[in-house]
């Protein structure tokens, strides 16, 4: 959404009340829509945002448009509420993209990327950089329009239950991962599986898996990870920014009336913005709480990253090889990564790290 759009949408919010008149109800009919969510209701961050769009929608439609949000499992598994907005079992869903990395990779630049851009780039590209164009025109190909809907910031590196000081160390680990870095992490040497977050803990005690990734603090201790696996490491180098999508079935979108329609644009924006403030909030005080309770922080070796580094190209460049439309996203995308770094590091990254070291005295 171009900001002019979105200002111009957003003013639907001043005039909420307006909307709710007689003349809007004979204008627009009363739409119930259901959005299943890739999340259970204990993530109040994740779940809790498209909580907050719903509730917004219907404020922005004088509750004139009704959408009831799922969990994970309500309707259908987490992993499968694309196919379930394709299929039109649902109108809506909440969901982050690179869950579908197995039906095509390129899914995951409308999410994350191993070495990707961050939440604030990722928001840039997205909005302003042809990052909605592109991925909008591949979604079409599964009868669903995205919207963005959130995001978590960059994610940690996961809980161990040894260190890992280096590549050896990676070698025939058992992590819970997928994706792009679970093909990464396979050349690494390690071995890497699925498992939802409700079984992560009970494989890391029972040493069924070695490693575990999920999210970042807040959402992690949640999970009491630490009590099984106490080696938390930094960066969680295949999620630098990963984004939450809104999915939408495009007949029933273009069944909307316009101004319903900016009511989801709005509202989706809002969503957006506060869920990486309430990660941003949130995370410092329960990383702290972690490491006061036994969890050690590490940070990853500079031979693991540059491994990791060296193979996710490789992977990425070997897929927009062989993949038509991996290659049209992934060729802008790459020049705007490599134009935001350079940006970044005279600007924001300079005066964060002054910041950081001010700290550290």
């Amino acid at each position: 959404m171009q900001r002019r759009s979105f200002l111009t949408t957003s003013a639907i919010g001043a005039t909420a009340g307006v909307i709710a008149t007689p003349a809007f109800a004979q204008i627009n009919p009363e739409v119930k829509w259901r959005l299943a969510s890739s999340f259970p209701k204990s993530l109040d961050t994740i779940f809790g945002a498209a909580e907050a769009f719903t509730k917004r929608v219907a404020q922005l439609t004088g509750g004139r448009f009704q959408i009831r949000q799922f969990a994970a499992g309500d309707i259908v598994p987490g992993l499968q509420v694309m196919d379930a907005v394709q299929a039109g079992t649902v109108e809506m869903g909440h969901t982050p993209s690179y869950y579908y990395f197995g039906k095509d990779p390129t899914f995951a630049f409308d999410c994350a990327v191993p070495f990707g851009l961050t939440s604030r780039q990722q928001t840039a590209w997205f909005d302003q950089g042809g990052g909605r164009d592109l991925m909008r025109d591949f979604f079409k190909g599964y009868g669903i329009i995205n919207f963005m809907a959130g995001n978590t910031g960059t994610q940690m590196g996961g809980w161990y239950r040894k260190e890992i000081k280096s590549l050896a160390d990676v070698k025939g680990m058992k992590i819970r991962i997928a994706g792009f870095a679970g093909r990464v992490m396979e050349r690494m040497g390690a071995v890497p599986q699925q498992i939802p977050a409700g079984d992560v803990y009970a494989a890391l005690e029972k040493g069924t898996i070695d490693a575990a990734e999920w999210v970042g603090p807040y959402d992690d201790e949640k999970l009491g990870l630490a009590k099984v696996a106490p080696h938390y490491y930094t960066p969680g180098w295949w999620e630098a920014g990963p984004q939450l999508s809104f999915y939408i079935n495009i007949k029933e979108w273009e069944k909307l009336p316009a101004q319903y329609k900016a009511a989801v644009e709005t509202a989706s924006y809002e969503c957006h913005v506060t869920m990486q403030a309430a990660y941003d909030t949130r995370n410092p005080s329960a990383l702290a709480r972690l490491i006061k309770n036994g969890a050690k922080l590490h940070t990853f070796s500079r031979a693991i990253m540059d491994e990791a580094y060296k193979i996710s190209t490789a992977v990425m460049e070997e897929e927009a090889a062989r993949n038509a439309k991996f290659k049209k996203v992934y060729e802008p995308w790459k020049r705007f990564r490599q134009d935001q770094n350079m940006w970044a590091s005279v600007s924001e990254q300079t005066m964060q790290n002054y910041l950081i070291s001010i700290g550290r005295k």
